[in-house]
């Protein structure tokens, strides 16, 4: 068991086996920049994986051009012994971008939390280049958004299955409208079909265990059977009293976040472009779901995750690996702030940016050369 295994002595006929195994491009990218063996036993990606933006109906008028966009992410980290990174990577720990995908342009990056895009440092005008030998790209989601002519329909959207190996034929999605509406559609559907159109308080859909599992304001958890597009029901109602619940997988457990609006937005800006002081004050409650006895556990405290409730996606993150993040809150946006809230002490803090930038770096830093030119490329 201790002896040394040699990977290049692999029988050919397996590279091609561990390469179909791969479920996400960027795993795929690094696997074939291994050695030459693995480069030849698998394509980049089959020509008729998902390929985004796509075109999808509108939902709310076939006739208006609607789009769906795509956008991953990544925690980026630097590779053991790299000493060309600074000021990139000053410790050992990796942060969070988000990179959104567009047919005509290069790469966009965005917050993860708040999906503003990040743009250009004054003055700088070439584009980011990342050798991928200097660093550690891992996948940690996909987020998706519908845009098109028409105000905003669709208040989340996700999408699957979406793979390298999959065609985008066998790929579907599933949306929750604004009104609290559950859609389905298939590839090539020319409208979206309504599922359960009894219940319209519908309040987050997740990809979760490879099937689509939404939740109502009341936090029964279904999950979508696409065959019949009919709801299986998969939990108890939470009964929670919260105004809206979210969604998030967490170490392969599935949690519901119930969040708390104690009082009205406020709809007036200070002279410095702050809300005042009467801003809504929000508070969370988490629940994960024990599937062997189908009951709802009051989580207390998070341990050393981290819950982002962003504006397309919700994700935990080790929060003592990545930068800017502490274990034990959920980051959020409200109307006007990225905000994070500590379980423990109940205490809400406004972040002046999203904790994924170090504004400190951006003079100097090539990470922050973005805008609509950002490149990963492979060498």
């Amino acid at each position: 068991m201790d002896d040394i295994v040699d990977w290049s002595e692999l029988p050919l006929e397996l590279w091609p086996k561990i390469g179909k195994s791969l479920e996400n491009h960027m795993d795929v990218v690094r696997f074939r920049s291994v050695c030459e063996s693995c480069r030849s036993s698998i394509p980049l990606s089959l020509p008729n994986s998902p390929s985004f933006p796509m075109q999808i109906p509108q939902p709310m008028n076939q006739s208006i051009e609607t789009v769906l966009s795509q956008a991953t992410v990544f925690v980026i980290e630097p590779s053991f012994g790299a000493s060309n990174l600074e000021p990139l990577a000053p410790s050992s720990k990796g942060w969070l971008i988000k990179v959104e995908e567009s047919k005509n342009h290069s790469l966009t990056l965005l917050s993860p939390i708040s999906d503003r895009k990040i743009l250009f440092p004054h003055g700088a005008t070439s584009p980011m280049l990342w050798n991928l030998l200097d660093y550690r790209v891992i996948e940690l989601c996909k987020s998706y958004t519908i845009h098109s002519r028409l105000s905003a329909t669709v208040s989340k959207v996700v999408f699957f299955p979406n793979s390298p190996w999959i065609a985008v034929e066998d790929s579907m999605a599933c949306c929750i409208f604004l009104e609290g509406r559950l859609g389905f559609l298939k590839h090539g559907d020319e409208k979206w079909t309504l599922v359960d159109d009894k219940n319209f308080f519908y309040d987050d859909v997740i990809v979760f265990k490879s099937q689509f599992y939404v939740t109502d304001k009341w936090g029964t958890i279904s999950w979508v059977d696409t065959s019949s597009l009919k709801l299986v029901q998969f939990s108890p109602p939470l009964c929670g009293f919260g105004n809206k619940k979210h969604l998030v997988e967490s170490c392969g457990s599935l949690y519901v976040v119930d969040r708390f609006y104690e009082s009205e937005p406020p709809r007036r800006w200070n002279y410095v472009g702050r809300a005042d002081r009467d801003a809504a004050v929000e508070f969370f409650k988490v629940y994960k779901l024990d599937e062997e006895w189908g009951t709802w556990v009051d989580v207390k405290n998070l341990g050393d995750r981290a819950f982002v409730l962003g504006k397309s996606c919700s994700f935990s993150v080790p929060a003592k690996e990545i930068t800017g993040y502490q274990e034990n809150c959920i980051y959020f946006t409200d109307i006007f702030n990225v905000r994070a809230y500590n379980l423990e002490d109940r205490s809400i803090v406004a972040i002046d940016f999203d904790p994924c930038i170090d504004m400190s770096l951006c003079p100097n830093s090539s990470l922050l050369r973005i805008g609509g030119q950002n490149q990963l490329r492979n060498n």
